[in-house]
């Protein structure tokens, strides 16, 4: 399983001077994402996707959460009546499947396709969920199906989405995954770049969750000593929130001394 595949849910960041907006939008960028949700009350459906799109994202940085999610996700269905609603709650589920399907609680595999179709049929090409479908669809093609070719193909329409859409955190996902194809085929100042540039859009938006493996794979794409100076501060940061994301745990642990044991 490719742990670079934990992404986030791509909706924005702050929306204009919204303070209800600005708190969810903290509160989720330093992990507390159960307490960002519940500033909203799931009584529309944008606001119940809305909520139902921050413990899904708890469940693939934490592995944890999922019942609550599972909840969430059902209403924001219940409520849900336009097709883009639908779509909406449709991608949502698929995530959800997706999450559990690559951190091994339960093999969602087949549902996560059948959901993310389901968004396709509803999302109409050029709306503004398209671009987030059009990745997580990349992530399947990726981490399920082991096409990095139709995975490459859907991170692209997805780059294409977040920029006609304004959405630079759907970027910094982008950017990172098609980077990360380019650096298992050998092209590493391509790699490097695109890394580059998504450490950079995260260190503006302040998203910080997303901070320590933005760093971890610009320095898979660098050599040393940079390499280890940006494994060293995202360390630190991994320690900050607590060890989330959990899946990082793994790749900033330091390196074995003396003798491995049988």
């Amino acid at each position: 399983m490719a742990h670079s595949a934990m992404a986030g849910s791509g909706w924005g960041t702050t929306e204009g001077d919204d303070p209800l907006q600005t708190a969810v939008w903290r509160l989720r960028s330093r992990a507390c994402w159960a307490d960002a949700a519940a500033l909203l009350e799931p009584v529309t459906a944008d606001t119940a996707l809305q909520r139902t799109a921050l413990l899904v994202e708890r469940c693939l940085y934490t592995e944890q959460g999922w019942a609550e999610a599972e909840d969430a996700l059902r209403t924001a269905e219940a409520l849900a009546h336009s097709d883009d609603e639908r779509g909406a709650a449709a991608c949502e589920r698929g995530q959800l499947a997706y999450a559990a399907t690559v951190h091994g609680v339960r093999d969602r595999a087949d549902e996560a396709r059948a959901a993310l179709g389901r968004a396709a049929a509803l999302i109409a090409p050029g709306a503004g969920g398209r671009a987030l479908l059009d990745f997580r669809r990349g992530l399947l093609a990726e981490n399920l199906t082991r096409s990095p070719q139709a995975a490459r193909a859907a991170y692209r329409r997805a780059h294409a989405g977040a920029t006609a859409h304004a959405d630079p955190l759907l970027q910094s996902f982008t950017w990172r995954h098609l980077a990360g194809l380019a650096l298992r085929e050998g092209e590493l100042a391509e790699a490097r770049h695109g890394f580059a540039e998504s450490l950079r859009i995260r260190e503006e938006l302040g998203y910080l969750v997303g901070t320590a493996p933005a760093l971890v794979s610009l320095a898979d794409a660098e050599t040393e000593p940079e390499a280890s100076r940006l494994r060293e501060e995202a360390r630190r940061l991994f320690r900050l929130l607590g060890g989330v994301p959990t899946w990082l745990a793994q790749q900033l642990a330091p390196p074995a001394t003396g003798a491995a044991t049988a």
